[in-house]
C-alpha cells in the first residue's frame, strides 16, 4: 500500500473510531444518596467502624446496607452524638471533627434519609437518670414529672421546630431529592414492665419511657408530614425485637450488649431489619 493510501486509511479508521466513541451512550451514573443523622443512623461499635472514628460510624449501618440494595452511591455524613444543630455546624469529635452534615447535600442529590432529635431531648442524660438500682417504683417518671408537668414532653415539643428546620434545610438544598425520616427502633417491649436487670429500669418507669419514645417518634412523623417528607417506621418494624429479647432476636442491645453495638443502640440485626424499608424510601417505592 502506498504511503498516501496508508494515510487515507488511517484518517478513515480514526474518524470511524471517533464516531463510535461519541455516538455510544454514556455510562449511567449511580443515583446519589446522602445519609444524615445521629448514633441510631451511624451504628456505634457495629463492625466495621469507619472514619472519622470519633463519629462511631459503621459501614454496615442502615444507609450503607440500603445503598448496597439499591445500587445508589452513598455519602454517609451521620455521626454519633449529633443534634439538629450539627446539620449546619461542625461537630467536634476526636480525633478530627465531623463537618456540617448538610455539606454533603447537593442540588442533584436523589435521596436523603435522616434520624435526628434523640440527642436534642437528652437521650444519654435520660438513660443515665432512669437507670435504677432497684426494680421497684418509678423514680425516673417521678423525677421528670415533678410539679405537674413533664420535662421530657416539653423537650420533645421544643425539638419539633428544630426537626422542621432540618427537613426544610434538606429540601432547600436538594429540592429534587426523595427525603425520609427514619424514626427510632423500639427499646422496650410493647407491653409489660420490662426485663430488669437486663434493662435496669424500674418496672414503673418502663411504660412511661415507652410512651416517651412513642411521643418522640410521633413528633418526628408530624414534622415529616408538615414538611413533605416520608417516614420509615423503624419502631413498628422492630416490635418484638426490643432490648429485652434474646441476642439472636433483638435489634436493640440492652445496657450490657452481647452483640457488637453500643448500649441501648441498634445492632447489626436492627440495621439489617430496617434496611429494606430504607431502600424502598430511597427508591421512592
Amino acid at each position: 500500500m502506498s504511503s498516501l493510501r496508508q494515510r487515507r486509511a488511517l484518517v478513515v479508521a480514526t474518524a470511524l473510531t471517533l464516531i463510535l466513541v461519541f455516538s455510544a451512550p454514556a455510562a449511567a451514573l449511580a443515583d446519589e444518596y446522602v445519609g444524615l443523622g445521629d448514633s441510631y443512623a451511624a451504628g456505634p461499635l457495629i463492625p466495621a467502624q469507619v472514619p472519622p472514628l470519633g463519629c462511631l460510624k459503621s459501614n454496615n449501618n442502615y444507609a450503607n446496607l440500603a445503598a448496597r440494595q439499591t445500587g445508589y452511591s452513598l455519602t454517609d455524613a451521620s455521626c454519633s452524638g449529633a443534634e439538629t444543630e450539627d446539620m449546619t455546624q461542625t461537630q467536634n469529635v476526636s480525633p478530627r471533627p465531623n463537618p456540617p452534615q448538610f455539606d454533603s447535600l447537593r442540588a442533584d442529590t436523589d435521596a436523603v434519609t435522616v434520624t435526628i432529635g434523640g440527642n436534642d431531648i437528652g437521650f444519654s442524660e435520660i438513660l443515665d437518670r432512669c437507670t435504677s438500682t432497684t426494680p421497684q417504683g418509678s423514680p425516673c417518671k417521678d423525677y421528670y414529672t415533678r410539679d405537674g408537668g413533664d420535662e421530657i414532653s416539653d423537650r420533645i415539643a421544643a425539638t419539633a421546630p428544630k426537626v422542621a428546620a432540618v427537613l426544610q434545610g434538606i429540601h432547600s438544598r436538594s429540592p429534587a431529592a426523595r427525603v425520609a425520616v427514619v424514626n427510632y427502633a423500639a427499646i422496650f417491649p410493647e407491653t409489660g414492665t420490662g426485663c430488669y436487670p437486663q434493662m435496669p429500669v424500674a418496672r414503673g418507669d418502663v411504660p412511661y419511657l415507652r410512651e416517651k419514645q412513642k411521643e418522640l417518634n410521633g413528633m418526628l412523623a408530624a414534622q415529616a408530614a408538615a414538611n413533605g417528607t416520608a417516614v420509615v417506621d423503624w419502631y413498628t418494624a422492630s416490635i418484638g425485637h426490643d432490648a429485652c429479647k434474646p441476642p439472636v432476636v433483638r435489634w436493640v442491645e440492652p445496657m450490657v450488649p452481647v452483640n457488637a453495638a453500643a448500649p441501648v443502640h441498634p445492632n447489626l440485626g436492627g440495621m439489617a431489619g430496617v434496611a429494606p424499608l430504607v431502600a424502598g424510601a430511597v427508591r421512592g417505592d
